[in-house]
C-alpha cells in the first residue's frame, strides 16, 4: 500500500518555504465585501476551474470558509456557500498535487461521522485532504441548527474531546470505547484509516489564550494575524507561538491570511483596491458583520470602529497586499523572514486574478528563494 509520511502531509508534499493557498473561494464574494459586479461567484463550476488552475501553477492549498448563513448587506455577503468537506472531495478528485482543506464546526458534526467523512475525502485525494477545525462564534448560525453555543472556555474543552475522538477513529485498530464529559461511545469500530497510514494535516485559528492552547496541543498549523505595518511585530508573534508550542513538546507551522491586489503597476493596484474596498464596498454588510461581533461606535469608540470598518471591507481583516509584482513578492518574502510557514490569500475574483499572480509573482518568489520551482504552468 502507498504510504504518506507526516512530514509530507505537513509540508503539503512540496519544498516551498512559503506555502501559498487560496482562502474562501467556496463562498460568494470570497473574502472581499464589495459591490463590484466581477466579485467572486463561489459557484461549483468556478471553484472547479480555479482548483485545476491552482493545481497547474503550483498553489499549495485551498482553504474554505465554514459558513452556513450569509451576512446580509446589499450583496448578502457570503450568502451562497458550498459545504466544505463535499467541496474538498470534489476538488481532490479533479486535481493531482494541491492539498484541499475542509473547514468543520466541531459542535455541528458528530466526531465519528466527521472522521469517516475526512477519511473518505483523504482517500479520494490520496493523502491530500486537510482539516481546519473551528469552534464557531456566530450564534445566528448555531440557532439554525438548534444548537446552543457553549461559553468560550467550555467550547474548547468540547473541541479537545472532539478532536481526540476523531484522531482515535483515524488510528485505533479493533473496537474501542470512549468515556469523556461530552462523548460516551461504546464498541466503536472505524475503517478504513486515512490514506497511506498517517493523519491529515490539521489547522486552527483560535485567537484567545484558550483557543491558541487548543491549536498548539492538537494541530499542525496555526493561523494568526500579521501586522500591517511592522514585520518585526509579526516575527515576535511567530517566535512566541512556536516557543509556546515547544512547551507542549510540539512543533507547529504558523500561517496568516491576506488579500492580494496585484497589477502591472503599483498605481493601478492601489486604484483598484480603493475602488473595490472603499468606493464600492458593501458597507451595509460590513456594518452587519461588525454588529455580530458587538463592534460599534458605542462599544469601541469612533476611531476604533472606523479602523475595523476599513479592515473588514478589505478581506474580513486579512493583511492587504497591494502593488506591482515586485512589491507583492517582497511582502510575501518578508512573511517568510518573519518565520511564517504560509499564507492563505484571496482576490476580488480568484479566477481572473490568479493567472497574473502565477505568471508574475510566483517566479519572483522562486528567485527570492522562498518557493521551489514547480512542475506547473509557471515553473
Amino acid at each position: 500500500m502507498t504510504t504518506v509520511s507526516r512530514q509530507a502531509r505537513i509540508s503539503m508534499h512540496n519544498e516551498n518555504g512559503l506555502k501559498i493557498g487560496l482562502f474562501g473561494a467556496n463562498c460568494s464574494s470570497g473574502r472581499c465585501v464589495t459591490l463590484l459586479e466581477e466579485r467572486w461567484s463561489g459557484s461549483w463550476a468556478d471553484c472547479l476551474a480555479l482548483a485545476k488552475l491552482a493545481d497547474d501553477v503550483g498553489i499549495d492549498f485551498m482553504l474554505p470558509v465554514g459558513r452556513w448563513k450569509g451576512y446580509g448587506g446589499d450583496t448578502d455577503y457570503q450568502g451562497a456557500t458550498l459545504e466544505t468537506v463535499t467541496w474538498a472531495s470534489g476538488l481532490l478528485a479533479s486535481t493531482k498535487r494541491i492539498t484541499v482543506f475542509g473547514t468543520v464546526h466541531a459542535p455541528l458534526f458528530h466526531p465519528l461521522i466527521a472522521a469517516k467523512e475526512f477519511v473518505t475525502a483523504d482517500h479520494i485525494g490520496q493523502g491530500r485532504f486537510g482539516l481546519n477545525v473551528v469552534c464557531g462564534w456566530n450564534e445566528g448560525e448555531f440557532d439554525m441548527f438548534g444548537v446552543a453555543q457553549r461559553d468560550h472556555e467550555r467550547r474548547y474543552d468540547y473541541a479537545h474531546e472532539w478532536i481526540d475522538v476523531v484522531k482515535r477513529a483515524w488510528s485505533t485498530e479493533g473496537d474501542w470505547d470512549y468515556a469523556g464529559e461530552y462523548f460516551k461511545l461504546k464498541g466503536v469500530r472505524t475503517n478504513p484509516k486515512p490514506f497511506g497510514g498517517s493523519h491529515p494535516v490539521t489547522m486552527n485559528a483560535g485567537a484567545s489564550p484558550k483557543g491558541r492552547a487548543f491549536a498548539l496541543k492538537n494541530c499542525d498549523a496555526f493561523f494568526t494575524t500579521a501586522s500591517r505595518t511592522d514585520p518585526e511585530q509579526t516575527a515576535a508573534k511567530v517566535r512566541e507561538i512556536k516557543a509556546e508550542a515547544l512547551g507542549y513538546g510540539r512543533e507547529i507551522g504558523v500561517y496568516t491570511v491576506g488579500v492580494v491586489t496585484c497589477r502591472p503597476t503599483r498605481r493601478e493596484a492601489e486604484e483598484y483596491h480603493h475602488h473595490a474596498t472603499v468606493e464600492r464596498a458593501d458597507w451595509n454588510a460590513v456594518r452587519d458583520i461588525l454588529a455580530l461581533k458587538n463592534i460599534s461606535p458605542e462599544t469601541v469608540g469612533d476611531e476604533a470602529y472606523a479602523a475595523q470598518r476599513t479592515a473588514y471591507a478589505n478581506g474580513m481583516g486579512g493583511l492587504p497586499i497591494v502593488g506591482d509584482p515586485d512589491h507583492v513578492a517582497q511582502v510575501l518574502a518578508g512573511l517568510t523572514r518573519a518565520g511564517l510557514s504560509g499564507i492563505g490569500i484571496s482576490f476580488v475574483n480568484y479566477g481572473a486574478e490568479l493567472p497574473f499572480f502565477a505568471d508574475e509573482v510566483l517566479p519572483r518568489l522562486q528567485k527570492l528563494g522562498v518557493r521551489a520551482p514547480t512542475m506547473g504552468g509557471n515553473g
